[in-house]
């Protein structure tokens, strides 16, 4: 106790009659007053030194502020196990995590210096890239493709070809360059419908397809109504665009100026998706939190459904846990495809600069 707290004392500022006080208490140590005052010294001391030294430990960890590719749900589970369980501040991160939404993307927020991390997808980072901003992928969660083209089987849409002359809902932004390559892919020349965040255009019939996420939206519409059977799904990967989506992304300055913390950062990310694999109930409960903490719309089923889904996509860690590597392979196709549709004037000279040395 005397070595931990004795620093202390001299930090304390002498409170009104502190001298005529300790005086009192020297002439009187053997007494009542004398035991009294030790003790009120004693819880004074006890309440100073815990908030004392959390200010030390606060000031040794790293800041770093990280935003989602959308608001909460099951496809961000692990980076909230890992802030909850205290991952990142074991790693000497304190993580602050932002969620992106219709207003705002997570890339837009990086490029403007709102945030040190963004989860991106790797034909948004390529274009953003093409356009001068210096990305650097630190950490590639989901290696493939999981949107799809989803259309009523009752509206004559039997192949992907049959989606020619349709209304199909697309979504706004970045999101929407998978779907956009694959239509020019396939030389479909359809009606491009501004798609919201909800299935409701495609349930009302206000367009004959709409875009989604196999985790996500699919799972949404069979649990609205339809049968699996009443719908045709078209995976973007199994028709030559299979674009790997949830990457992390730092500028170039801050991979070469915060390497360490960046790095703490990946580790940590990986210790809490393998807890919230390991322990899939106790991960929904958290993200169940988050999305009432932020007012989004909770549903344990669906969340469960993607959190499945989003496991089978990263797939199973080997002996070291997750590789997360961006493959040169991958960058260059589809560098080399988004250059073939006219997505990008040119594959950038600099693109081997987006995989993280």
């Amino acid at each position: 106790m005397r070595n931990g707290l004795g620093p202390l004392l001299g930090m304390v500022e002498p409170l009104p009659g502190w001298r005529a006080l300790s005086q009192g208490w020297r002439g009187t140590s053997r007494g009542a007053l004398g035991c009294a005052w030790r003790w009120v010294l004693l819880a004074m001391l006890l309440v100073i030194a815990p908030q004392t030294w959390a200010g030390s430990d606060a000031a040794a960890l790293t800041p770093l502020r990280l935003m989602l590719a959308w608001q909460p749900q099951a496809q961000f589970a692990g980076y909230y196990v890992a802030l909850e369980q205290g991952f990142y501040r074991e790693a000497g991160i304190e993580l602050t995590i932002l969620s992106a939404d219709r207003g705002r993307s997570a890339l837009a927020a990086l490029r403007a210096g709102e945030v040190d991390l963004a989860v991106v997808w790797l034909a948004a980072a390529i274009r953003a890239r093409a356009e001068g901003t210096p990305l650097v992928n630190v950490a590639q969660l989901l290696p493939r493709s999981s949107v799809v083209l989803i259309a009523r089987v009752s509206s004559g849409v039997q192949r992907l070809s049959d989606l020619g002359g349709r209304r199909v809902g697309v979504w706004r932004g970045d999101a929407a360059l998978p779907v956009e390559a694959l239509l020019r892919k396939q030389n479909l020349e359809v009606e491009r419908v501004p798609q919201s965040t909800t299935i409701n255009l495609f349930l009302r019939g206000g367009v004959e397809a709409m875009s989604g996420m196999l985790y996500n939206e699919y799972h949404l519409l069979i649990d609205a109504g339809p049968e699996p059977e009443a719908v045709m799904m078209f995976p973007l990967a199994a028709h030559g665009i299979d674009i790997p989506e949830d990457g992390l992304y730092v500028l170039e300055q801050t991979a070469h100026e915060q390497s360490a913390a960046i790095a703490a950062f990946v580790a940590a990310t990986r210790r809490g998706w393998e807890q919230a694999f390991a322990d899939p109930e106790q991960a929904l409960d958290v993200v169940l939190r988050r999305q009432r903490a932020e007012y989004v719309p909770a549903n344990r089923l669906h969340q469960r459904w993607m959190l499945e889904q989003i496991r089978a996509v990263m797939g199973e860690p080997g002996e070291n846990g997750w590789d997360w590597r961006l493959r040169r392979e991958d960058v260059e196709r589809v560098a080399e495809l988004m250059q073939r549709l006219e997505m990008i004037d040119a594959v950038p000279s600099d693109i081997e600069r987006l995989m993280l040395e």
